[in-house]
């Protein structure tokens, strides 16, 4: 299976988001074993230090950074990607860039909690609890 983890779950565990914690940190000792192949937008990675930036030094950002790369495949994105996340009809660009770029790939799933957000994109958009029932 093959699935694109949205910003909102990795943040989950970095931040030790205690509601969401559980199912998000089982989604990445999937990927992590290789049962589910986890991909992470490139788009997400500056996303994620910009969020954490007034807790991060250079130091803990490169071990963040450099625990994503161990644990997914990062999807570069691609002009076409960014062309067609332009067209689509969604108020969030970068909920469209993650729509075009999981299209792109082929996922099955996007992994998400804001499934709301997602509703136009041709990849399903699943929560972390709901894959972990399809597993």
């Amino acid at each position: 299976m093959k699935v694109l983890i949205d910003t909102n779950v990795i943040l989950d565990v970095l931040c030790k988001r205690e509601e969401f914690l559980e199912d998000s940190l089982k989604v990445w000792k999937y990927c992590e074993v290789d049962q589910i192949t986890g991909y992470v937008s490139a788009l997400s990675i500056p996303n994620i230090v910009y969020i954490l930036r007034k807790e991060l030094d250079p130091e803990k950002t490169k071990e963040i950074i450099d625990k994503l790369f161990l644990i997914f495949r990062i999807a570069d994105l691609k002009s076409d990607d960014l062309k067609k996340a332009a067209n689509m009809k969604v108020a969030d660009y970068e909920d469209a860039v993650q729509m075009a770029c999981a299209s792109r790939l082929k996922a099955d799933f996007i992994i998400t909690r804001n499934i709301r957000d997602f509703k136009e994109s041709r990849v399903p958009a699943i929560k972390p609890s709901e894959l972990l029932e399809r597993i």
